[in-house]
């Protein structure tokens, strides 16, 4: 098997660079031929798939942290032909949500490659967002409000590890805000104060944080969590709840699935974990677009 593996050296803040050559000696054992391409900067695996030659590969295998399976993602979306080349992750980073989804936790490599060595595939549905100004892809979520916040304090802690989310979360507390927003979901129009707003393809987000325990990859939905307005109090009863998935029971969040969700509001938005884009944004679910290497059931 022939994979083109795109590989994030700075990702688990720097850590993922130190264990190359051990995840070099464990596609060997797999008896997987590896094509390792560093990327040396933002959006820079991006531009290694959207531009390389796919014709001589068996698999595209995103190593790193759900940042790099953002762009890995993307890159196929911006080629011009997109071949049925399967997807494959291998978890390196510091955020690794979309790789609980196969039961897979930072540093289960040998999983992890055991997984794209048995060739089982599953076609998964992909979110897609567009603005006035940008459009992409995203297989895990989209925050929207005091989730955007907590993410973007997290960025800054990554060299704590998988706290790193936690502490966004309180971090954002003291100059937290709610904001006025019309959500629509398949044309019920909501219209409300919001904490925030999640649009999830996947159940978790920040590795730990469980917000939508009913998505499924390839039901053809997306989840879609309403926090709305609450004092920093309530939220602080109610943040221990997201990591069991309780949350959904709480009054002040509502819980839909949808094909089709705009969100008219200012603000900044958070595909996968990444900044990138600005409210009003549409969003809409790609049914089983992708195929990914899988886990046999």
């Amino acid at each position: 098997m022939h994979l083109l593996v795109i590989y994030n050296p700075r990702a688990g803040n720097g850590r993922a660079g130190k264990h190359l050559p051990a995840v070099e000696a464990l596609f060997r054992s797999e008896h997987l031929l590896a094509d390792i391409r560093r990327t040396a900067y933002p959006g820079h695996g991006t531009a290694i798939l959207r531009d390389a030659d796919l014709s001589t590969y068996d698999g595209i295998i995103a190593a790193g942290g759900d940042g790099t399976l953002f762009e890995v993602v993307n890159g196929f979306y911006a080629r011009s032909e997109r071949p049925e080349i399967p997807l494959g992750i291998l978890p390196v980073g510091t955020g690794n949500a979309f790789a609980r989804e196969f039961g897979l936790r930072y540093g289960d490599w040998n999983a992890a490659l055991h997984i794209i060595r048995s060739g089982t595939t599953r076609r998964i549905d992909v979110g897609h967002f567009k603005t006035r100004d940008d459009e992409g892809y995203f297989l895990n979520i989209l925050g929207f409000g005091f989730v955007v916040d907590a993410n973007r304090t997290a960025q800054r802690l990554k060299f704590l590890g998988n706290i790193a989310y936690t502490l966004g979360v309180i971090c954002s507390l003291i100059p937290m805000k709610s904001g006025r927003a019309i959500v629509e979901i398949d044309g019920q129009r909501i219209e409300q104060d919001n904490l925030f707003v999640e649009v999830s393809n996947t159940r978790y987000t920040g590795t730990s944080f469980l917000i939508a325990p009913q998505a499924r990859v390839d039901d053809g939905l997306l989840d879609v969590t309403l926090v709305g307005r609450m004092s920093r109090r309530r939220l602080l009863r109610l943040f221990p709840t997201v990591f069991s998935g309780a949350h959904v029971k709480q009054p002040d969040v509502a819980i839909y699935q949808a094909k089709h969700i705009r969100i008219r509001a200012l603000g900044a938005l958070s595909p996968d974990g990444e900044m990138r884009g600005c409210g009003p944004v549409e969003i809409t679910c790609l049914h089983r677009d992708l195929p990914m290497f899988w886990p046999a059931q």
